[in-house]
């Protein structure tokens, strides 16, 4: 693999995984803002916009397979990749030359396997830097012979060795309004309770009574989210509610069963 300087202009050698579902909105960013890279490939699945051509008029690869999970999606591409090394960007994340240039230093004498890279939380337009946040750390660079597993939520990168942080960010807009935390509040809580439903996890109410008011206090008074103002409050009551939607779903399925 060619080694880079970060004065080089060249492209980097690792290939960029950007796993997308009706993104129309944000993939041609997306796309744009690493294309530092060598090697872009949207991994596409139903959508219903036009993501797909978007992301090739943008310079992309686009593969279109069928995938259950966020994780089979990335797996099928880093399965095509051109190079030994993948960063997993999603949609609503941007790149930045910053990260590039450390991406290159760790890539000059690589000493793990799989490295964190920090993201920075942007939330109707305030970077949010408490609640928990400031400690999001994804593993997003790795090797190629690495896959991810294949839950539906809190998916990840198995990965057996010590994993490195890369010292640079991911900038991060989970969300672009209140509707859109809602649209993926519903998303996700479902998937979540179907995941643990089928694992056999069972809850009582008093569960549903204790986590939910515990997330609050975590976020807002232990974390500190109160720092961050009116978003960190309204960030420390969605998440409360979040997961009172996750557990009285997954209530509802054993109550069924």
């Amino acid at each position: 693999m060619t080694i880079l300087s970060k004065t080089d202009s060249a492209p980097l050698p690792v290939t960029v995984v950007i796993a997308a579902r009706n993104e129309a909105a944000n993939i041609a960013g997306c796309v744009d803002s690493v294309r530092w890279a060598d090697d872009i490939i949207v991994a596409e699945h139903g959508s219903t916009d036009d993501t797909a051509c978007i992301a090739r008029d943008g310079g992309a690869r686009v593969i279109q397979e069928p995938a259950e999970t966020i994780g089979i999606q990335r797996n099928n591409a880093i399965a095509q990749a051109k190079h030994p090394w993948i960063l997993v960007v999603d949609a609503d994340e941007r790149g930045t030359t910053a990260l590039r240039d450390a991406i290159v230093s760790i890539l000059q004498q690589p000493e793990h396997e799989a490295y964190r890279v920090p993201r920075r939380n942007i939330f109707l337009g305030k970077e949010i830097r408490y609640g928990g946040w400031s400690q999001d750390r994804p593993v997003r660079l790795f090797r190629s012979t690495l896959r991810y597993n294949l839950n539906r939520v809190h998916e990840h990168v198995e990965v057996a060795t010590p994993v490195g942080l890369v010292s640079e960010t991911l900038l991060h807009y989970p969300y672009v309004s209140i509707d859109h935390y809602f649209e993926k509040f519903n998303r996700y809580s479902k998937w979540w309770a179907d995941q643990q439903h089928e694992q056999g996890r069972r809850i009582s109410a008093h569960v549903m009574i204790t986590r939910p008011s515990w997330r609050f206090l975590k976020m807002y008074v232990f974390q500190r989210g109160f720092l961050d103002g009116a978003h960190g409050l309204v960030l420390s009551l969605l998440a409360s509610a979040s997961v009172l939607a996750k557990y009285s779903r997954l209530w509802g399925r054993q109550w069924r069963s």
